[in-house]
């Protein structure tokens, strides 16, 4: 059976397609794709983006036993069979990449979440950043762009600092204000670039303490490509480090990049009903 996992994120798509034969103990990786919608037709967007994922496997919707979408936009999937929270599909992808993980730390465009997993690695406990970007990627993209700087650039940036700043705004605008206040007081554009991603980090670890925090912890979204972040938030949770997506424990072959962990998860809870 080959299964399709959906993530409608705020800012991109992903998609993990999964094969997995009878008597097999663990599904295989067939292909990932991503796109950015150039539209707010989001519902034109999935299927476009689901015919790129399998137009060079050189395969049909028909060869597609199982659909699950995730994500804030999930319900603008018209053809999935069948749609699971990105609490859900996060917790699951996190679990079978990491079988040892129980906190997962999820940071995207505009949300970010913190999950809580038991000894099973099912879903314990989690809270949401309440749609508040600040507490988010989009948070980290406005202060580089006021700093004129690329994302990247920014992260390097903030690991070159020398000194710790508090940023007291927590509103995206108000921040913004705060960072051309600093940079009008000549304060170091590394150390400016540090304050806002502690901000960031301060935020989501004030949420992942309402579930609890316990080793080993994951970091998926967008978000961990971020250096500089990931550093920012081993310092908030005061852990000595932060785990991020890589070939997984229990099936090797699979390998994926840490904002496609909730697409796998959405399609690895296909096989987990059949």
């Amino acid at each position: 059976m080959i299964a399709a996992g959906i993530d409608m994120g705020a800012r991109s798509i992903k998609l993990v397609l999964l094969e997995k034969d009878d008597g097999a103990a663990a599904p295989r990786l067939l292909g990932q794709h991503s796109m950015f919608p150039a539209a707010l037709d989001m519902d034109a967007a999935a299927e476009r983006a689901y015919v790129e994922l399998l137009q060079p496997l050189a395969l049909t919707p028909r060869d597609v036993g199982c659909i699950v979408a995730t994500g804030v936009a999930r319900r603008q999937v018209p053809f999935a069979d069948r749609e699971i929270t990105e609490v859900a599909s996060g917790g699951r992808g996190a679990a079978d990449l990491c079988v040892d993980v129980r906190t997962v730390i999820d940071v995207g465009a505009e949300e970010a979440r913190a999950i809580r997993l038991d000894e099973a690695g099912r879903v314990a406990d989690f809270a949401g950043n309440e749609k508040c970007a600040a507490g988010a990627g989009a948070f980290a993209e406005s202060m580089a762009r006021a700093l004129q700087l690329t994302l990247s650039e920014f992260g390097a940036a903030s690991l070159r600092s020398t000194q710790s700043i508090p940023m007291n705004a927590q509103c995206t605008v108000f921040a913004e204000s705060e960072v051309v206040s600093l940079i009008h007081a000549a304060t170091p554009v590394d150390d400016i670039a540090r304050a806002v991603l502690d901000a960031v980090a301060s935020r989501i670890c004030a949420m992942a303490r309402r579930v609890g925090i316990r080793q080993e912890v994951l970091l998926i979204g967008g978000m961990a490509h971020n250096p500089g972040f990931v550093q920012a938030l081993e310092r908030a949770l005061e852990v000595p480090s932060i785990r991020l997506p890589q070939q997984s424990q229990s099936q090797p072959q699979l390998q994926l990049e840490p904002e496609y962990v909730c697409a796998l998860g959405a399609a690895l809870s296909a096989f987990d009903e059949v």
